[in-house]
């Protein structure tokens, strides 16, 4: 793929070297080679970090929004300096998955390559301070998850700002006393026990797990005011989904005990209005815990559910557990949504095909 091609992707995101990386790549556009007539053009694609249904919008589509139209400006204003000798370039921007999870670098890879094969484009560069989906150790690099593809990948050569962030700062503060009462809270619940040792132990244990993951826990700092919020909403979830999990065991113990062992395994699609790895875990995690579902995977483009009745996809495609995690995460506003049935938001795995919603054909 040859690296001074005049069609060019590059994935949008606030840092402090990205307008400069903006003015690189028009200039690359400017002065690559084209095969004929073919129009150079860069698009600036948004990787959504946040899912949209029904009418949701949350705040980062504002801050999208906002930068995609900042973006259109700097190309402007760069495209009309000494223009009477450079070629005209076409600039498109664009916010690409918002109906997938994306959580990984390799999840953000996959889809800005989807769009570059869909738009025609064959060259990707990237801003250097550009790293969405988290930048744990144990993740693969951003760059290194573009490279898999077949499209030419370079990193724009701008000056990256030195900085030098205070070891202790508002941020740092809040993210390390978020993780150490976290950890010390489930250490003192497992041990049982308020004793000496216990405490020491528990305090020594939550230390050392703040030092190492408080950074990789929290990509953001914690609202001391939304953090409690949860943890009283979550009070309230916990008790629910224990009656769920009752209700669901009542099912299955039926249909062991039933001569004829009614099941009817099937796997299913389910593409959830929660975003957010914490949010999307919990779902996950709750419709395992309920009987007759169990979560097999997590996707771009859901969650894949191996459900053992009837029963447990009307449950799925009801969105009580849905509606729940979401109570708890974004509040009672959050809760007040169309169900995964009314929305068609489960599927066949198989292909792919909405579940109907109750009308006859």
């Amino acid at each position: 793929m040859s690296a001074d091609s005049a069609r060019i992707l590059v994935p949008v995101g606030e840092s402090s070297t990205f307008r400069n990386t903006v003015a690189y790549a028009l200039r690359e556009a400017r002065s690559g080679t084209t095969d004929g007539d073919e129009q150079a053009t860069v698009h600036f694609v948004y990787p959504a970090r946040w899912r949209i249904v029904d009418g949701d919008s949350p705040d980062d589509t504002a801050a999208a929004t906002e930068l995609l139209e900042r973006v259109e400006v700097w190309a402007e204003e760069d495209l009309d300096y000494d223009q009477e000798e450079e070629p005209t370039v076409e600039i498109e921007t664009a916010v690409v998955g918002v109906d997938r999870y994306l959580f990984s670098p390799g999840d953000f890879a996959a889809t800005l390559v989807e769009y570059a094969h869909e738009a025609g484009l064959d060259r990707i560069v990237v801003d250097p301070e550009f790293q969405p989906g988290g930048s744990a150790p144990m993740l693969r690099p951003f760059e290194v998850e573009l490279s898999r593809s077949e499209l030419s990948i370079e990193e724009a050569p701008v000056e990256r700002q030195t900085t030098r962030s205070r070891l202790v700062s508002r941020a740092t503060v809040s993210k390390g006393l978020a993780t150490f009462g976290a950890t010390f809270a489930f250490y003192l619940v497992v041990a049982g026990h308020l004793t000496v040792f216990n405490l020491v132990t528990g305090g020594l244990t939550a230390l050392l797990a703040t030092v190492a993951f408080s950074n990789v826990t929290f990509v953001a700092s914690p609202s001391p005011r939304r953090t409690t919020l949860r943890i009283l909403r979550l009070v309230l979830f916990v008790p629910y989904l224990v009656w769920e999990i009752a209700k669901a065991n009542v099912e299955i113990a039926y249909i062991i005990l039933h001569p004829d062992l009614p099941i009817d395994p099937e796997m299913r699609r389910f593409r959830g209005a929660v975003w957010g790895g914490i949010p999307v875990t919990t779902l996950a995690n709750s419709i395992t815990l309920t009987p007759g579902t169990l979560t097999v995977d997590v996707g771009r483009d859901g969650l894949d559910i191996h459900t053992l009745t009837d029963g447990a996809r009307d449950d799925l495609a009801a969105g009580s557990l849905e509606r729940a995690v979401r109570f708890v995460y974004y509040g009672r506003s959050g809760a007040r949504i169309p169900t995964p049935a009314e929305r068609g938001s489960v599927s066949r795995l198989d292909d792919a095909t909405p579940e109907p919603t109750g009308e006859t054909e």
